[in-house]
């Protein structure tokens, strides 16, 4: 039955191709081999310097496809097997590429336009989701997976000083002088220049099957996007919303995720893990998680109706899944 959880259903998976703003972009539709008619359907874009064939999300996909969801991940301009300038990264360009991915999927006759929904995981990818569901309003729900909710504020977290991240604004701003003086403009790491690598990334191989693959020098213009990025002005826009954080986080503040579930509307939910770590949670509860990520699909998407509850926090981990419900 869709939107219940199956016990591994055969999986059909089609490379499909579909354009934004004329840029050819690669995706992996993954859906119930046995289906028939039109589906219910999920839209994922992949999380800061993610890919779309990363081992990391084959678990959600899984259990959203046993569910009897169809799900389309892709990989934004400049990534992975898409067209587009190599490396670039830019949240403007990724929220388009996910809204022309939801149009995408809405113009197939095998899936269900009126049904569809969001998945975002890891920084921007769940702050990505935030900004898309204010966009999409008629998408049914939304999950947003460690999300960043102000991007200013994310990458002055990173760096340990006051005097870094003054010395990282200066550069920025030189760089824009340069690039309008020259028209050429510094190449920086991603993971190293503009974010900041916790030691936990340095050590975890969560990535390991996409690290080799993303580029090792982008634009340092890139950075300004970032620091413009405001998911949590668009959140109030948001309703059915399920929020899930790690508490603590060193990479992505809890207190981003808290913030973005405070100011959406209702029905919504904060699934907040204690006792882990932001890379090693994925594995870690995954098998409590990700029911409540379907569980969340199909009562507000498959069903059309309403949780029991308009907003509700759930605890997992430390004091395994206790419950407060505010009023």
């Amino acid at each position: 039955m869709i939107g219940t959880v199956a016990h591994y259903v055969c999986v059909r998976t089609e490379t499909v191709d579909l354009y934004s703003e004329g840029a050819r972009l690669r995706g992996f539709l993954h859906r119930p081999d046995a289906a028939a008619g039109r589906l219910p359907f999920i839209v994922q874009g992949p999380g800061w310097l993610g890919l779309a064939d990363a081992k990391l999300y084959v678990p959600y996909h899984q259990a959203f496809t046993d569910a009897g969801f169809a799900v389309l991940i892709f990989d934004y301009r400049g990534f992975g097997e898409s067209e587009g300038d190599r490396g670039f990264i830019s949240p403007t360009w990724q929220l388009e590429d996910w809204r022309n991915a939801i149009a995408y999927m809405r113009s197939r006759s095998d899936m269900d336009a009126e049904r569809g929904a969001i998945f975002g995981s890891g920084g921007t990818g769940g702050g990505n989701a935030v900004l898309v569901a204010a966009a999409e309003p008629e998408m049914r729900a939304t999950i947003s997976q460690v999300p960043v909710a102000d991007g200013r504020d994310w990458l002055r977290r990173m760096r340990s000083t006051e005097a870094e991240w003054t010395d990282f604004v200066a550069r920025v701003d030189a760089d824009r002088r340069q690039r309008a003086a020259t028209g050429n403009g510094a190449l920086v790491h991603p993971r190293d220049d503009i974010m900041i690598q916790t030691a936990e990334r340095r050590s975890s191989s969560v990535k390991a099957d996409v690290d080799s693959r993303i580029p090792t020098a982008v634009p340092l213009s890139c950075a300004q996007g970032v620091i413009d990025y405001r998911p949590i002005d668009v959140a109030p826009r948001v309703r059915g919303l399920m929020i899930v954080a790690v508490d603590p986080d060193a990479v992505t503040p809890t207190d981003h995720a808290k913030a973005l579930y405070e100011k959406s509307a209702t029905p919504k939910k904060l699934v907040m893990q204690r006792g882990t770590t932001h890379y090693a949670a994925y594995k870690q509860y995954a098998s409590e998680v990700i029911p409540m990520m379907v569980e969340w699909l199909g009562q507000l998407v498959v069903e059309g109706g309403k949780p029991a509850r308009a907003a509700e926090e759930v605890i997992v981990g430390e004091t395994q899944a206790a419950e407060r419900t505010p009023a």
